[in-house]
């Protein structure tokens, strides 16, 4: 399959699943989310070739990062550094304990679902501070 072929069923199936989430108030994120999941290898195997996927994800992590720097300005964070830090912080490890502990539940050797729940801590907040830029709570 081209990569034309392939690009277009990224988009095909973005134009299609994000409005149904944003609609149902999820916001766009895990609407791409979704739409990946069920094109790809484990969904309706539309796209199979792994490097595709990595390349197009690689890219759409550069863009949301981009994307979310726009949406913070420096005055307004150091305004908030007590919140951010504080609340922040404490939300990037209690999500990064329960993600570990599931990790280690489901068999990771500890170190493995340390790194994991960290890793998927940090994600869930670029991810939650996208939805709320989309809701107009973070402005």
């Amino acid at each position: 399959m081209g990569l034309l072929v392939e690009a277009a069923i990224f988009f095909t199936a973005a134009v299609f699943v994000v409005p149904v989430f944003k609609r149902l108030g999820l916001g766009s994120v895990l609407g791409y989310l979704a739409a990946g999941a069920v094109i790809g290898p484990s969904g309706f195997a539309l796209i199979e070739e792994s490097e595709t996927i990595h390349g197009i994800a690689d890219f759409g992590v550069v863009l949301l990062l981009f994307v979310i720097g726009l949406e913070l300005q420096p005055r307004r964070l150091w305004a908030m550094r007590g919140t951010v830090f504080g609340l922040g912080g404490a939300q990037v490890m209690a999500t990064g304990v329960v993600i570990c502990a599931i990790a280690a539940a489901a068999g990771l050797e500890v170190e493995l679902a340390i790194v994991v729940g960290l890793a998927l801590a940090l994600s869930s907040t670029a991810f939650a501070l996208q939805i709320m830029a989309e809701r107009g709570t973070l402005t």
